[in-house]
């Protein structure tokens, strides 16, 4: 096995942010783990071309603790960013390299990728994100229907089409956006107002809604889906349906518990995964940086989660 002094699970905004404050920390050997085949796989395959990567999340500004900052920029620009980061700090990312499993023994954390124990790491930093795992409806989609129904936001716009759009945060309201120039466009969502879509998003959406553009439909819950004809038809808890040529839902992403779990870091009573304010486990040495870390945040709230992340791990190594 290899030895390192930190393993980081995840080449993502998070992960990424965390081998470089290591590397100007002197932290080494460390190593990136990500399962993709390129960096910023969120990133790279979810966002269109050209779409905009906040750097604020629901209007609220973070002040940058480390080294990794940014202002918004394009897909594009911030992943060329990402690429000079990469090229300046000469990082050791190890792609299509999925972590299955990690054990506690005497001489460190035991890392497996694809079943085979293959680090032994002092320290062990998850910074695996949540939007690799998006989150689906409790009632089943229909087979006939599995190629009309996404769960990503799409790259490409269909050339038609009366489409329902299923969500209220800044995905749902990108999505409807980016789709209503060539179809019929319909946006579902259970509360009777947004409150979750940050001021750029929402101004563009009411334009487009004000235009005729985007059909809100909002407090309506959906009850369950059926295939009828090769179309989707959508049944709402009041009573009313409707039949779409696609459906997408933009319901965000989910921690991966089950992985976490699986490996013993405990959850609170809210499910959500425990740590202290160093964003520790309660698996001494194992971290959690970015979205797992804390719900909801921004790439730049992610960036300073591996800053405290880094330094609390230079603290305990010199003890």
């Amino acid at each position: 096995m290899e030895r390192v002094k930190i393993a980081i699970i995840g080449a993502g905004p998070a992960g990424i942010a965390c081998g470089i404050e290591a590397k100007e920390a002197g932290l080494e050997p460390v190593v990136i783990l990500e399962k993709a085949p390129h960096v910023c796989d969120t990133i790279e395959r979810l966002y269109r071309p050209n779409k905009r990567v906040d750097a604020v999340y629901r209007g609220v500004e973070v002040e940058p603790l480390g080294i990794c900052r940014f202002e918004t920029e394009s897909k594009e620009a911030f992943l060329e960013r990402i690429k000079s980061w990469l090229e300046k700090y000469k990082l050791d990312i190890r792609l299509n390299s999925e972590v299955n499993y990690i054990k506690k023994t005497p001489e460190g954390y035991e890392v497996t990728i694809k079943g085979e124990p293959q680090f032994l790491a002092e320290f062990v930093i998850i910074a695996i994100g949540i939007f690799g795992q998006p989150k689906k409806p409790d009632y089943p989609i229909p087979k006939e229907v599995k190629d009309r129904v996404f769960f990503e936001p799409p790259n490409i716009c269909p050339a038609g089409g009366k489409v329902l759009v299923v969500g209220g945060g800044d995905t749902a309201a990108e999505v409807a956006s980016f789709l209503c120039p060539k179809c019929e466009v319909y946006l579902s969502y259970r509360r009777p107002q947004f409150f979750r879509i940050n001021p750029v998003n929402l101004k563009i959406l009411e334009e487009k809604v004000a235009e005729g553009k985007v059909k809100l439909l909002l407090g309506t819950d959906i009850e369950k889906v059926t295939a009828e004809d090769g179309l989707v038809r959508v049944h709402f808890k009041d009573g009313k349906s409707d039949i779409y040529d696609y459906v997408y839902y933009c319901l965000g992403g989910s921690t991966p518990k089950g992985f976490l779990k699986y490996i013993g870091i405990d959850f609170d009573l809210e499910d959500r995964p425990k740590v202290d304010e160093h964003f520790e486990t309660n698996l001494p040495g194992v971290f959690l940086a970015g979205d797992i870390g804390v719900p909801k945040g921004s790439i730049q709230l992610a960036f300073n989660t591996a800053h405290i992340i880094i330094k609390r791990i230079k603290e305990k190594s010199k003890k």
